[in-house]
């Protein structure tokens, strides 16, 4: 058989065995396709673990990252597999073949003057209302979108100012809550039952004018909106919050354990990547104010 029946029972098997998305079946023959390119359309089994190695050698060279390297694996690697199963092949030269590391990239945050002004809406609207307490809580708490969406009226326990969540995995924990994001959410809840008249049973913490649960879409274009008109130069989304509530606890505390906890992370090691930020903080304070490190 030549690659292009081989390639074609594969599309064959994706498409009506596995009944994968249209989008992904494209991913994996444009991957597959290339894999050809690479190797001048030499027949499919006569393509050796040496030749892989060289495909990703040379593709990386040409700034393909690792995480695009290593998707490009997956694919010719469960290609192989099924030409393996279907058609005998012998062996499957993409076993072993690992794509080289990528650098993580630290995650965008806010200054602390940014953070405090995204947050200070000063709006007596229904929107202007909610949308401050909701802002004031992720910042406050560190929350994941989720997290904050899945929110009920009586996961907030205003007595001793601590909120429950369900995080990843159906974890469940309790977060402190500021002041301030306790007086916003105070004047949201008086608005809420004025707003509900019982008219709705809805127990969502925050709703929309429709009286629905606030959806991940809407938070984001609010949280957008809010962005420009409080003044905040940057690409502002949810995360952005939680990664700036992360890294000025740690600024502020070095206890790298109880922003863990904070967080919900399961591993230190996924805490870790905010001591850079901190030291990346601690760097540029150092270059702008030690007068033998100033920048000409």
């Amino acid at each position: 058989m030549t690659n292009k029946e081989y390639i074609k029972a594969y599309t064959e098997y994706i498409s009506f065995e596995k009944r994968l998305s249209k989008n992904t079946i494209k991913n994996y023959l444009k991957d597959i396709f290339k894999l050809e390119e690479l190797n001048n359309q030499e027949p499919l089994n006569k393509i050796e673990i040496d030749d892989i190695r060289k495909n990703i050698s040379s593709l990386h060279s040409k700034g393909l990252n690792g995480k695009s390297l290593s998707r490009m694996l997956s694919s010719w690697r469960g290609f192989y597999e099924f030409l393996i199963n279907r058609f005998n092949f012998i062996k499957n030269p993409i076993i072993g073949i690992k794509a080289p590391k990528s650098p993580k990239k630290l995650p965008q945050i806010l200054s602390v003057d940014q953070a405090v002004r995204l947050v200070d809406i000063k709006d007596e609207s229904f929107l202007g209302v909610r949308d401050h307490a909701v802002l004031e809580l992720f910042y406050s708490s560190g929350l994941r979108l989720s997290e904050l969406t899945n929110l009920n009226e009586n996961d907030i326990n205003l007595s001793d100012e601590t909120i429950t969540v369900i995080g990843k995995g159906n974890k469940t924990r309790i977060l402190p809550i500021g002041d301030m994001a306790i007086k916003a959410i105070k004047k949201w809840l008086t608005l809420r039952l004025k707003f509900l008249d019982g008219s709705s049973n809805n127990s969502a913490l925050f709703l929309s004018k429709l009286s629905k649960r606030l959806t991940p879409r809407a938070i984001q274009y609010r949280l957008k909106f809010w962005a420009i008109k409080q003044g905040v130069p940057e690409n502002i989304h949810p995360h952005l919050l939680r990664h700036s509530f992360a890294s000025h606890i740690l600024q502020s505390s070095h206890d790298l354990r109880a922003v863990q906890e904070l967080l919900g992370h399961e591993n230190i090691s996924t805490t870790q990547i905010y001591t850079h930020l901190d030291h990346q903080h601690l760097t540029e304070i150092y270059d702008k104010s030690h007068p033998r490190a100033k920048k000409k």
